[in-house]
């Protein structure tokens, strides 16, 4: 399930040197302003991006196929051919229920 946010390593306030004591003594000032930044990051995902897509008609599906009639030593067969030209994403969308980001730094639960 993709999440809103950047897959780019420091992006997430939570991992890295884990303080901004520890970023000022590291010297690493871009560390410690990515931490400064975020103060009030919270670890839910409230959208994300979809993997549908908007065809010509203006219907919304993850694949669109159209049946063609293919003859073949003289016998007719319907075969389907997937669409990939003039299709639009659907964006980015609300999710119903926040979920947690998948690098939260903390165990939920353990068995």
């Amino acid at each position: 399930m993709g999440g809103s946010g950047s897959k780019s390593k420091g992006f997430w306030p939570f991992s890295g040197s884990g303080s901004v004591d520890d970023a000022t003594k590291d010297g690493n000032e871009q560390s410690l302003a990515r931490v400064r930044s975020f103060p009030s990051a919270t670890p839910f995902v409230f959208t994300r991006r979809s993997s549908m897509f908007f065809d010509e008609d203006g219907d919304l599906a993850h694949e669109f196929y159209e049946e063609t009639i293919v003859t073949k030593n003289g016998r007719k067969k319907a075969k389907l051919k997937r669409i990939h030209k003039n299709l639009t994403p659907q964006g980015i969308i609300k999710l119903d229920h926040p979920c947690i980001h998948v690098d939260f730094p903390v165990v939920l639960c353990e068995a």
